[in-house]
């Protein structure tokens, strides 16, 4: 016989390295549907394990109510089903553009600081010629001046 294991809310966020606020919040947007006992809040292993999948989407950028969405289609059924793997497909995909995007987005400022950081070091060599041939002439006209 399987003992049911329970867990408080601490638990759960010494676990995740979450606050317990934060868990409060998954919980008033519907993520998480703990039990009370008085004003104590009981979390389940299906808590458990939705809160890690909340933490998981939330790593791969999914937004809460996409997460949200994907726990509907869930609930749904006993096991899952197809509407729910397609819309985990089309959450992927739409995500996976986005990163590209923003590799994209990141190469090109590369290349302009990589740009910008030329022309830099490029002045600044000018301005340390300048100075050095400045630095010369004072030189050679200070000791024609002393002699």
């Amino acid at each position: 016989m399987s003992e049911k294991r329970t867990f408080s809310i601490s638990e759960l966020s010494q676990e995740f390295d979450v606050t317990t606020r934060s868990i409060r919040f998954y919980e008033d947007q519907g993520l998480l549907k703990p039990t009370r006992r008085g004003q104590t809040r009981i979390f389940s292993t299906k808590d458990r394990v939705r809160l890690k999948l909340i933490l998981r989407g939330k790593r791969m950028g999914f937004s809460l109510a996409e997460t949200k969405e994907l726990f509907d289609l869930w609930d749904e059924t006993l096991t899952g089903n197809e509407k729910q793997l397609l819309k985990m497909l089309e959450i992927l995909s739409a995500r996976r553009e986005q990163l590209e995007q923003q590799k994209e987005d990141i190469a090109m400022a590369e290349m302009e600081m990589d740009t910008a950081e030329a022309r830099c070091r490029e002045a600044l060599t000018e301005l340390q010629k300048k100075k050095e041939e400045q630095g010369l002439t004072t030189n050679t006209k200070e000791t024609a001046v002393s002699k």
